[in-house]
């Protein structure tokens, strides 16, 4: 009677099944993960203090506003609307070649007592990033029976594509911003100065002419 001897197995054969199990494992996993919930992000805002975005003004809506058009025009900004209790207005920056900013600063006045001789001035901006895109196209030309020939130059297509926007909420930003409204408030002897050709009193940081 002849015995037969089982042979023992290659080790590249013994690992083969391990390496498919690891696999089957990673993918099943992969899979799993991109079915999973995901994570609600927290709120951004926390309503801490309501003096960062307003300010008192002893005039009234249509004054402050009227104020604030003329506060934003003395820095150069384009005036989208100008009502008797609205202001907003846009400025464009470029602080690099390919990078556009774009900052909207909008100011709503509202009547703070009954009289109408106080208002509440809300203003808020909001701060735009574009950056510059180049998509290359090759060019073609198409001729009768010879059909589309491929010159040996390309044209590129430039495109600003936004990449970033935010609420401004540094303090100090607004506080300027309302400091600057307030010089342009008239009071009643400013206006009876103005109306009698005497126009307005020097700005405090400038010297008299």
């Amino acid at each position: 009677m002849a015995y037969t001897f089982a042979q023992p197995l290659p080790k590249h054969m013994i690992q083969r099944p391990s390496r498919i199990l690891a696999l089957g494992a990673l993918s099943l996993a992969l899979l799993t993960g991109c079915q999973l919930p995901r994570q609600p992000l927290a709120p951004q805002e926390h309503f801490d203090s309501s003096s960062t975005y307003s300010r008192s003004f002893g005039a009234s809506p249509s004054e402050t506003c009227e104020a604030a058009r003329r506060a934003l025009l003395s820095q150069g900004y384009l005036i989208n609307t100008a009502t008797k209790d609205l202001v907003d207005g846009r400025k464009n920056f470029q602080p690099a070649v390919d990078t556009h900013v774009q900052m909207e600063i909008r100011v709503v006045c509202a009547p703070e007592t009954r009289s109408g001789k106080s208002t509440l001035g809300f203003v808020t901006a909001q701060q735009d990033r574009f950056s510059l895109k180049k998509s290359a196209t090759a060019a073609s030309l198409g001729v009768g029976a010879v059909g589309t020939l491929s010159l040996p130059f390309a044209a590129s297509d430039d495109s600003l594509v936004r990449i970033g926007s935010e609420t401004i909420a540094t303090q100090d930003f607004y506080e300027r911003l309302f400091q600057l409204i307030n010089r342009f408030l008239l009071d009643e002897d400013e206006e009876e100065r103005q109306q009698d050709g005497g126009g307005r009193p020097p700005h405090p940081d400038k010297p008299a002419a």
